[in-house]
């Protein structure tokens, strides 16, 4: 999406959403390395203490140059519930001023690029910033490959044949949600994994699924892991695994 194009007689654009695909850097499109080599300022979520997952596979185009980087670190991340008072307050102020930081740049007339792991519009930090500020600056989001398409074409697995309708689910619904999402879809990619890797293989199981679903973590990166979800010996998922359903639809 472009509120107004990069360097339009309306004026440059000075924010951007870039979407950095699934982890491997090669999966970067052109648009997203150049903004990288020629925004003033480049923007990373990430934990405390911690770089940033979408700064780690920026590396591969810059690296880390102190009077560029911009590092916004949650508050909050596993410590609290989503809907807690404990996650959700700290969480709206951190955006708030993450996003106060960022329009405080862009007055001076600097560009600021969120990176941003897989698409910056699917399950994006990014999109609480671009709420907040995408009607107040010229705003380009540079869409990106995602993480459960790097997913499903690492673990070989094409996700829908034919008419199979597909349903992204986050793991942090409820175990009878889950169930009865499952039920009604052909095929699914399971995300937001987590602490809540137990209650999806119990829907799974009780979906009739198991069978079919497979554990991704890290699709596409150093680390990578992809095994049928029953072989699984533990309920450990790090924040970049999800499960994968594939659907059985018509094929030719």
């Amino acid at each position: 999406m472009t509120s107004e194009p990069a360097n339009s007689a309306a004026g440059k654009t000075l924010l951007f959403g870039v979407g950095l695909g699934p982890g491997d850097p090669d999966y970067m499109t052109l648009r997203a390395r150049d903004i990288i080599l020629s925004a003033d300022r480049l923007v990373h979520f990430c934990k405390r203490g911690r770089r940033g997952n979408a700064r780690v596979t920026a590396d591969a185009i810059v690296p880390p140059n102190a009077a560029r980087e911009i590092e916004l670190a949650f508050p909050v991340t596993t410590e609290a519930h989503v809907g807690e008072v404990g996650y959700d307050e700290p969480i709206a102020t951190f955006y708030e001023e993450a996003a106060a930081q960022l329009a405080a740049e862009m007055e001076a007339g600097r560009s600021v690029a969120v990176l941003c792991d897989g698409d910056p519009f699917f399950y994006g930090s990014f999109m609480h910033l671009w709420r907040r500020l995408a009607h107040r600056f010229p705003t380009e989001v540079v869409p990106g490959v995602t993480g459960m398409a790097g997913a499903w074409t690492r673990a070989g697995a094409p996700i829908t044949w034919g008419d199979d309708i597909m349903t992204v689910l986050p793991g942090t619904l409820s175990e009878a949600e889950l169930t009865r999402r499952l039920v009604d879809t052909d095929a699914a990619v399971i995300m937001k994994l987590g602490r809540n890797l137990p209650k999806v293989r119990r829907a799974l199981r009780t979906a009739g699924l198991i069978h079919r679903a497979i554990y991704v973590e890290r699709a596409t990166m150093a680390e990578q892991v992809v095994l049928k979800l029953g072989d699984k010996p533990d309920d450990e998922a790090p924040y970049f695994s999800m499960v994968l359903v594939p659907g059985e639809g018509r094929r030719l």
